[in-house]
């Protein structure tokens, strides 16, 4: 229906503790793919004046817009989440389906798409239910895995952010006491003990600000002004890979890449903040923020606008945005120019085309916090962050490194180097020299002002080294990334398919789940009522043949179309499988779409329009729709029918749902609908 619902809180603590338990895993994230730790590798890092676990997070978008996905990013090793873009305008239309990662990556979703409310509610949610799990244990975390910082992330002008309903949010963000006094309660009878849990009622004390495409620089200023002065907040401004300038973006994503289909507008550099003007504003925020005790940074990048090439992605977006592999390159290419031109006054944090691959070369140069997107939207999801700390390991350990800023002045062999930049005093000097040759204590061991200083050099040094070998690097080059996943050629069906398994994962909200439903099949049956007599005729089977079925709850699904690019059939999971309405009220609010709605043991259901309805009904089951109404044995509905009927009513739609409510009632009731219906 492409609106979401977020659930109650309840609701939510209760799948989440009994999947734990059942299925060892969170919201379908199995437990051998959380990152629970490093296996003793000291991975915190430092981000204004917070000390999170990790240096990795979900950069605001699918990952961090619900409850759910706060969880799973959390799960998956996210310790630096930033959250999901808002802004005035909460009513807004995107176009669908809005997600295209075949190859690269695109999208035409920009902002949240929930109410300021509501946002504000799922941010508190999604981190009640982390210390739920914090405080529960049983995750096995690792000492000192345990701190973790939620980012704001706010846009697009000054006067948005000074509404009524903006400023609701921050001051809601900034002290969110009574919001969590209300959800507590909200906890199930079963975890009652984790209702006086010490929930921390600030939020968030730092925010990136989305600047859009477009937005003039002296509003970028006002803005960044704004926050840190009227909210005390540690900023940090995400700027537009247009920044490079036509001339350096066409060079690199046509001539080096070789993204030459790609088109970006010229009116997106004509509009967009020079990079003149950007280093600019960033010198007067930058002295702002320090005389106002704040943190002050920068991001890289925003996606680029480019024109939709209209073969997957809505036509009605004539421009969307895109992520990947080229922007990766475009956006280290800003950050090389970012530190030639301020060298490691500003911190920046990054996210652009990051996967596992290069999550430890971006951790190597000091980015912080280093997020991903794209990557976590391909087959696995959450679970490809694995991956990322893995490889990470493997790294530190390689260069004799236990702690980041080990890792930082090791990673690439570069610690004498950025040694010989440093103007320091002979004491001075020998100190460094002994902590380059020797280990992390002894790094540990320097004072905290020559440690940030040779850290700071040795990420200034590990940006060239890296940036040297980037550009060239044929992974990230149209060759390389124009395999879209294959298709097989048959059509998906509301039953049976493929049963591969990847739509799950790839649901970044956890929409689109699975379900048993025992093989059977029936003969097709209509029944008549003739001269006072029910009339039978028989025609065809209707077969189950797979155990394993698939389907979508309608409340989590924005009909962002991910999960039908990595489907090998075709037809689209979120648009063929049942789709289950959280509440009656949606499903029939939104009668073009085919789908169900169970509360307690009834089943409404809707097929190609048709509307039908199967409850209990004393020792019967009563199935109804337009004008038929019949008491059923389910056991033997042929046996003694009663009720009306004005035409022939098909018993097919009457077995369809008997399977699907059995399936849901009976073997999964951690399924969202089944809980739904309990609380009922």
């Amino acid at each position: 229906m492409a609106e979401l619902r977020p659930l109650p809180f309840g609701v939510l603590v209760r799948r989440m503790f009994a999947e734990l338990e059942r299925d060892d895993a969170v919201f379908h994230l199995p437990r051998r793919r959380f990152v629970t730790g490093t296996d003793g590798l000291d991975v915190s890092v430092r981000f204004h004046g917070h000390r999170p676990s990790t240096p990795f997070g979900p950069a605001a978008g699918p990952q961090s817009q619900l409850a759910q996905n706060l969880v799973l990013s959390w799960l998956g090793g996210a310790r630096v989440l930033e959250l999901k873009t808002v802004q005035v305008d909460d009513a807004i239309e995107v176009p669908r389906p809005c997600i295209d990662m075949r190859t690269i990556g695109f999208n035409a979703e920009w902002s949240q798409e929930l109410t300021l409310e509501q946002s504000l509610e799922e941010y508190v949610k999604g981190a009640m239910l982390i210390e739920l799990l914090r405080e529960a244990g049983g995750i096995g975390l690792e000492p000192g895995m345990d701190r973790t910082v939620l980012d704001m992330s706010v846009g697009y002008d000054l006067a948005g952010l000074k509404s009524e309903k903006v400023t609701a949010f921050l001051d809601g963000m900034a002290d969110c006491a009574p919001l969590i006094d209300r959800l507590r309660r909200e906890i199930p009878t079963e975890h009652a003990r984790l209702r006086d849990v010490a929930f921390p009622t600030r939020l968030a004390d730092t925010l990136t600000l989305s600047t859009f495409h477009g937005c003039p620089p002296q509003e970028i200023e006002a803005m960044v002004d704004h926050l840190l002065r009227e909210h005390d907040l540690d900023c940090i401004v995400k700027l537009n890979p247009t920044l490079a300038g036509r001339e350096r973006v066409t060079e690199l994503l046509h001539e080096v890449l070789g993204y030459t289909h790609l088109s970006v507008p010229p009116g997106a550099f004509a509009r967009d903040t020079t990079w003149e003007q950007m280093c600019a504003f960033t010198e007067r925020l930058g002295e702002a923020a320090a005389g106002l005790g704040r943190g002050f940074g920068v991001k890289f990048t925003n996606t680029l606008i480019v024109a939709n090439q209209g073969d997957f992605l809505s036509p009605a977006a004539s421009e969307v945005y895109l992520s990947g592999a080229p922007l990766h390159v475009l956006a280290m290419d800003l950050v090389g120019a970012f530190r030639r031109r301020f060298g490691d006054r500003f911190p920046i944090s990054f996210s652009a085309g990051i996967d596992r691959r290069n999550f430890p070369a971006a951790v190597s140069l000091g980015l912080v916090p280093v997020t991903a997107c794209s990557d976590l939207l391909k087959p696995g999801g959450y679970a490809r962050a694995h991956g990322y700390f893995a490889l990470l390991a493997e790294r530190m350990r390689a260069a004799g490194a236990r702690t980041v800023d080990g890792f930082v002045l090791r990673a690439h062999g570069l610690g004498h180097r950025a040694l010989g930049d440093l103007r320091l005093g002979e004491d001075d000097r020998r100190l460094c020299a002994a902590a380059i040759d020797g280990d992390d204590d002894d790094l540990a061991a320097l004072p905290e002002h020559l440690r940030t200083a040779l850290c700071g050099a040795a990420a200034l040094r590990n940006t060239e080294h890296y940036l040297a070998g980037l550009a060239g690097d044929p992974r990230y080059r149209h060759a390389a990334t124009d395999k879209p996943p294959r298709k097989v050629g048959s059509d998906l069906d509301l039953f049976d398919c493929l049963a591969c398994d990847k739509c799950v994962p790839v649901c970044p909200n956890d929409a689109n789940f699975r379900f048993e439903l025992a093989p059977t099949e029936v003969e097709v049956t209509t029944l008549r009522r003739e001269d006072g007599a029910w009339v039978v005729t028989s025609g065809g089977t209707l077969a189950v043949e797979k155990a394993r079925q698939y389907a979508s709850f309608a409340d989590f699904c924005n009909e962002c179309g991910n999960c039908d690019a990595f489907c090998p059939e075709d037809g689209g999971p979120y648009l063929v499988k049942p789709r289950f309405f959280g509440s009656l009220a949606d499903w029939r609010a939104f009668a073009h779409l085919d789908g169900f709605h169970l509360a307690g043991e009834t089943l409404h259901g809707r097929f190609a329009g048709v509307e039908v309805c199967l409850a209990p009904d004393g020792d019967r089951s009563l199935f109804s729709g337009e004008g038929f109404a019949l008491r059923l044995d389910e056991a033997d509905p042929l046996a003694a029918p009663e009720g009306s009927a004005e035409g022939a009513v098909d018993l097919t739609y009457f077995h369809l749902l008997r399977w699907v409510r059995d399936a849901l009632l009976g073997g999964d009731r951690l399924a969202y609908p089944a809980l739904l219906a309990q609380s009922e």
